[in-house]
């Protein structure tokens, strides 16, 4: 009988995303990882096969669970304009340092340059938009929005800003990414209104 595993596959997931912020997708090592979830590099190859397969696992489980910190901001708040800002800011804390930014946009890269990745990239951004459509179809029931709100267009939008938000962040050093990108979804939303 297999020994049951002490560390999940989630869990090692989420060090990969560690590992990849730190490191960048190009640089970082299945010791990397290993130490961020506490296994050894052989164990890494033995659940993944690769490097290569880690990161596609990773990539998978990304696109896989892209709506829940929309689905979980929301059931933390009343407004679905308060919990699209929550989601922001969340996202905002996982960019600390430019360098931080500029590793996760190697990951983007590798989204980009290889099919295989690309196909987990597209349903990933396509969950992102799904979520964004949900929060601000439900502001316009909460009358947070006006009832002719184009939503896919906003949501759009609302994707757009945020990422732009962040990378003009990273790229300039000016402020906090969090203070920002909640100003510039406030006045995006408020000529939406």
């Amino acid at each position: 009988m297999p020994r049951p595993r002490a560390t999940s596959d989630t869990d090692i997931l989420a060090a990969t995303g560690r590992a990849i912020g730190a490191h960048g997708p190009g640089r970082f090592t299945l010791a990397h990882v290993g130490a961020e979830a506490g296994v050894s590099p052989a164990t890494l190859s033995q659940r993944f096969g690769s490097k290569r397969g880690l990161l596609l696992a990773f990539a998978v489980d990304a696109a896989a669970n892209a709506a829940a910190p929309y689905r979980r901001a929301r059931a933390e708040h009343d407004s679905p304009l308060a919990a699209l800002h929550a989601v922001a800011e969340e996202f905002a804390r996982h960019m600390s340092t430019p360098e931080e930014m500029a590793n996760h946009l190697g990951m983007l890269q590798l989204d980009l340059s290889d099919p295989e990745f690309r196909v987990h990239a597209a349903a990933h951004t396509h969950a992102v938009d799904a979520a964004l459509r949900e929060l601000l179809t439900d502001a316009i029931t909460k009358g947070e929005l006006p009832s002719g709100t184009d939503v896919p267009r906003l949501a759009r939008a609302v994707k757009i800003t945020t990422d732009g938000s962040l990378l003009r962040w990273a790229l300039t050093g000016d402020g906090d990414p969090a203070a920002l990108l909640h100003d510039d979804l406030d006045h995006l939303l408020g000529r939406a209104s």
